[in-house]
C-alpha cells in the first residue's frame, strides 16, 4: 500500500495497550514503505502511530484543522502538513489518494470518520480497502450493528464485504498485503 490512513484515538487517558498498537502500526506501516496518513495530534492513539512511523524513518502526513492547531494539538515531529478549515474537509482530505483506511479502537470521532467512509464505500465514493482493528473486540458492538442491520434489510448482504476485521496490527498488515 502506498498511502494509508490511520482512523485513530486522540486521548492521552486510553489504556497504553491501545497507544502500543498504535506506535506498532506506524512502525510496520513505515517499515513496508507506506506513507501514513493521520489526523496530526500528538497524543493517544494518533501520537502514537506517528511516533512509530517517525521512529521507522516513514513519511509522515498530518491533517488537522486550524481551531485544533491553534490549541498546540498538532505533532511536532510531523513536517508534512494539510490545514483545513474544519473538520469535514479534513476527513476529505485525508481520504485522497488513499489506498487503505485502518480504524484503531476510538471514541466518537473516530466512530463518525469510520461511519462516513463506509457510506462513502457503499456509495462507490471511496475504492480503498476498510479495516477495523478489533483490538481486544473493541469494535464487537458496531460490526454486530452492522451484522444486525444487513440482516434487518437496512443494507445489502453484500456491504459485509466492504469492511474486514481483524483482530491486532500484524493481522492489519496481513490484510493490507492480501489484494482486494
Amino acid at each position: 500500500m502506498r498511502r494509508v490512513c490511520v482512523f485513530a484515538a486522540s486521548s492521552g487517558r486510553i489504556p497504553s495497550r491501545y497507544k502500543d498498537a498504535a506506535h506498532d502500526l506506524g512502525f510496520r506501516l513505515a517499515h513496508a514503505g507506506s506513507t501514513v496518513v493521520f489526523g496530526g495530534g500528538s497524543h493517544g492513539c494518533m501520537g502514537a502511530l506517528a511516533d512509530g512511523a517517525l521512529a521507522a524513518g516513514g513519511h509522515v502526513v498530518g491533517i488537522m484543522p486550524v481551531f485544533m492547531r491553534e490549541r498546540e494539538w498538532a505533532h511536532p515531529g510531523v513536517t508534512d502538513w494539510v490545514w483545513t478549515e474544519d473538520l469535514s474537509e479534513r476527513q476529505r482530505e485525508m481520504l485522497k489518494g488513499t489506498d487503505a483506511l485502518v480504524t484503531l479502537p476510538g471514541g466518537c470521532g473516530t466512530l463518525e470518520e469510520v461511519a462516513e467512509v463506509l457510506t462513502l464505500k457503499r456509495l462507490g465514493l471511496f475504492h480503498g480497502r476498510i479495516i477495523l482493528l478489533n483490538q481486544d473486540g473493541f469494535w464487537d458492538p458496531l460490526v454486530a450493528w452492522l451484522d444486525r442491520a444487513i440482516a434487518e434489510a437496512f443494507m445489502e448482504p453484500a456491504h459485509r464485504h466492504l469492511w474486514v476485521v481483524v483482530p491486532n496490527v500484524a493481522a492489519a498488515m496481513a490484510a493490507l498485503a492480501t489484494p482486494k
